[in-house]
């Protein structure tokens, strides 16, 4: 099941993203073979990280939630908000 996680950080947390990052890089790494995609989200700047997105083939919504709540910036409480939703890619075709 391909799903989307969006997460946006809390107000002022750039710190902590940062400090928790090379963390969250290597927990990204046990799940590289699942993930279309995974990346940073960024302010109106282009430049300042205030959250990120990852899309990927998860075997269920239960997993995708499950495995999320073990990332590090999750464990460190850098998220404000959480969107976990199934998606489907339509554009462009396969």
């Amino acid at each position: 099941m391909l799903i989307a996680i969006m997460c946006l950080d809390k107000p002022g947390s750039v710190d902590l993203r940062m400090k928790t990052r090379p963390q969250h890089l290597e927990w990204l790494q046990g799940y590289a073979a699942s993930l279309t995609y995974g990346g940073p989200l960024l302010g109106d700047d282009g430049a300042t990280p205030i959250g990120s997105l990852i899309i990927g083939e998860f075997e269920s919504l239960e997993k995708a939630r499950a495995i999320q709540k073990a990332d590090p910036y999750t464990i460190a409480g850098l998220f404000q908000t959480v969107t976990i939703q199934p998606t489907r890619k339509t554009f462009p075709a396969a």
